[in-house]
């Protein structure tokens, strides 16, 4: 077995029934300070902190009157953007969804964890909404690094930017292995110096036009959506200064609720000023043709314009980096709740929080660099964006509804909340859905290839689980001791370690059984059964051991959290070290010159990976669902990588999985 760094705080149930299900203890930065917030500043907000270079250009295309500057426009954008920052993120997600935090963490997978118990159909909800979200992770990089490259035409009105966004993107995601702990300390105050620009320019332009002002007042907002022809479809372009209010709820972990709420208060003013600076120079303009100018850029002087043109392009990379580790972080949450298949993690650095997903970080590239393609200009993306994120606050509306009900929360207060955000957020969906034949129909697209795999997996993984067959375990104690003792049959390994499905201690799967004595007898000295548990808190990290047979059979379940690495192979030895340490089991090996050497003996671990067999007479839903499972197969890593087993010692048995053998065969005997 390798031999780890790092031994994980693994904690013996038995002895600390106390902790049970307890999640980790708080970082320091998860408490109120001022690297908290600087923290915050650098991971939570590069999505919605970039919504500026491309909000008002989106809103302005969308009323189909790009040449006109109109003060009701003008007047009523901003207004809804104000009130959209304050009834969408500041209330519903700082200072409502905030408070759903599994052990401190959030995200729409982490809430799920907290109310799947309650109704089998919140799956479809939480795979509904984390599929959308992943899809948001392949547009966010290419708008906000266009939006930003773009500002370079003011100056090089020439310049080519498709080929500068897709360099920058690529080198964004080869430095994904490497881990992005050294740039992550650098986030915090790049970020702020962003939105302190971002501040500075809107006062600017506010002190030069304070009419823009006026646009505090909702009723503009009202004049806009209602009397302004095609007023309420404009709300699909305005609804993308909130949409990165589910990225701030899904990195709860990483800064704590209380960094979050104080540091939103200045990403909130310094993002409310630049857009009303926005507003004021457009005022400044009325009825003077806008001929492509970026209402965001139009805010810099021409002498600093290359200097916020480069502070905006590492602001917008910030934005991608933290789209594309959440997106990291979700998949890993997806795989350990069954939805995604178990494909290989790594962990580059000892960070929380940081982790590279291989096969994801290639197809989020060759995503973004096809979204690039394709639209090639920031403003055609708008199209696309925002569509899928709608239908992710949806289903968060939906799961934390059914976790205030869950909390007791008051019936009158629970429904308000249910049918305030289900007419607002229904309304952006509504508006959002005429993107649809523009580019919407992208986002959508990945979102729905992503629910079909999660679908698949999540529906694939309970047919197994239906089929297979579990048989008790105490008729076999015996036999694998006589088993162990039978010197006729060469010795497999020392110790033979298998990965077991089932839950009870009692039981055993009978492929399991099968192998051992059957498939070719494994005789060995000691027989370790291993069953993983995945709890709903994020980072439980404990097991227990029961002794079947003294000193021959051992079986240890290790429950660990929905966020936990799933290093089986290192926790396997830390146990055992345990149990070495308390004269529980002796580890050496029995070879009698070699137990003189007091050498170890060998570790052998089985895993049973299953195949299709030929032998299947089932419903055609349930063939479709298993033959695209195991299509999936075919590219993805196997078992024993995701549970980070040494390759060297693990052996991988192919067993078949019989659905329902066909009742009868139509065979004749002849003479």
């Amino acid at each position: 077995m390798t031999s780890p760094n790092i031994v994980p705080p693994l904690t013996s149930a038995a002895s600390s029934a106390d902790h049970h299900g307890a999640g980790p203890v708080k970082h320091a930065h998860t408490a109120i300070s001022g690297a908290g917030l600087l923290i915050a500043l650098g991971i939570i907000y590069g999505d919605i902190g970039t919504s500026p270079l491309y909000v008002m250009s989106a809103i302005l295309k969308g009323a189909r009157v790009p040449d006109l500057i109109d003060e009701t426009l003008v007047l009523g954008a901003i207004s809804c953007v104000l009130w959209t920052l304050t009834l969408q993120t500041t209330i519903k997600y700082v200072l409502i969804t905030l408070n759903a935090d599994n052990n401190g963490e959030g995200g729409i997978f982490s809430l799920y964890a907290l109310v799947r118990r309650r109704g089998a159909w919140l799956s479809a909800v939480a795979i509904i909404g984390g599929s959308a979200l992943l899809a948001d992770g392949v547009i966010t990089p290419p708008i906000s690094v266009s939006s930003a490259i773009e500002g370079l035409r003011a100056v090089y009105p020439d310049i080519p930017t498709v080929p500068i966004v897709i360099g920058i993107i690529a080198g964004l995601f080869l430095v994904q292995s490497f881990g992005t702990q050294i740039v992550g300390k650098a986030f915090g105050p790049i970020m702020f110096v962003w939105f302190t620009m971002l501040a500075a320019l809107g006062i600017l332009w506010i002190v030069q036009n304070p009419q823009i002002l006026k646009a505090a007042n909702p009723y503009y907002a009202y004049q806009l959506l209602v009397e302004y022809p095609s007023g309420f479809w404009l709300l699909g372009s305005v609804f993308l200064c909130t949409t990165g209010a589910e990225a701030l709820y899904s990195d709860l972990g990483h800064c704590g609720k209380g960094n979050i709420r104080i540091s939103w208060i200045f990403v909130k003013s310094a993002l409310i000023l630049n857009y009303f600076g926005q507003g004021a120079w457009l005022l400044s303009h009325l009825n003077e043709p806008l001929d492509g100018r970026s209402p965001f850029y139009a805010l810099m002087p021409s002498w600093f314009l290359l200097i916020g043109i480069a502070i905006a392009t590492v602001a917008a990379i910030i934005a991608s980096q933290a789209l594309i580790t959440g997106s990291f972080t979700l998949v890993a949450e997806a795989i350990r709740l069954n939805m995604w298949p178990k494909v290989k993690l790594n962990y580059p650095t000892d960070v929380k929080g940081q982790l590279f997903v291989p096969s994801m970080n290639r197809l989020l590239l060759l995503g973004c660099i096809g979204v690039v393609l394709y639209f090639r200009e920031s403003t055609n993306m708008e199209a696309a964006y925002g569509l899928a994120i709608t239908l992710t606050m949806l289903m968060t509306t939906i799961l934390l509804t059914v976790w205030l009900r869950s909390k007791r929360v008051a019936g009158p207060l629970v429904v308000g909340f249910a049918v305030l955000y289900a007419i607002i957020e229904g309304s952006f969906l509504l508006a959002n859905l005429i993107k649809f034949p523009h580019g919407g129909w992208v986002s959508l697209a990945i979102g729905g290839a992503l629910v079909g795999v999660m679908y698949v997996w999540l529906r694939a993984y309970y047919i197994k689980r239906r089929l297979t067959e579990f048989v008790k375990m105490e008729p076999y104690i015996e036999p694998l001791k006589q088993l162990s003792n039978d010197e006729s049959i060469s010795k497999y390994s020392t110790h033979l370690v298998f990965l077991t499905g089932a839950e009870r201690q009692s039981e055993i799967e009978s492929k399991i059984i099968y192998s051992i004595f059957q498939k070719r007898p494994k005789r060995a000295d000691i027989y370790w059964f291993v069953h993983v548990e995945t709890t709903d808190q994020p980072y439980t990290m404990e097991y227990k051991v029961a002794e079947l047979a003294p000193d021959d059979v051992f079986r240890i379940t290790f429950r660990l959290g929905f966020r936990v690495q799933q290093r089986i192979n290192l926790y396997f030895r830390k146990v055992v070290e345990d149990l070495v340490r308390n004269k529980e089991v002796d580890i050496t090996s029995r070879y009698e010159s070699l137990n003189k050497q007091h050498v170890t003996g060998d570790f052998r671990f089985v895993v049973l990976e299953k195949f299709l067999s030929v032998e299947n007479d089932f419903p055609t839903s349930e063939k479709l669902v298993m033959q695209a499972y195991f299509y999936i197969r075919q590219f993805i890593a196997s078992e024993d990588q995701y549970f980070g087993l040494d390759t060297s010692s693990v052996k991988v048995e192919k067993v078949p999985l019989v659905i329902a053998p066909p009742r009868e065969v139509a065979l004749t005997r002849i003479k």
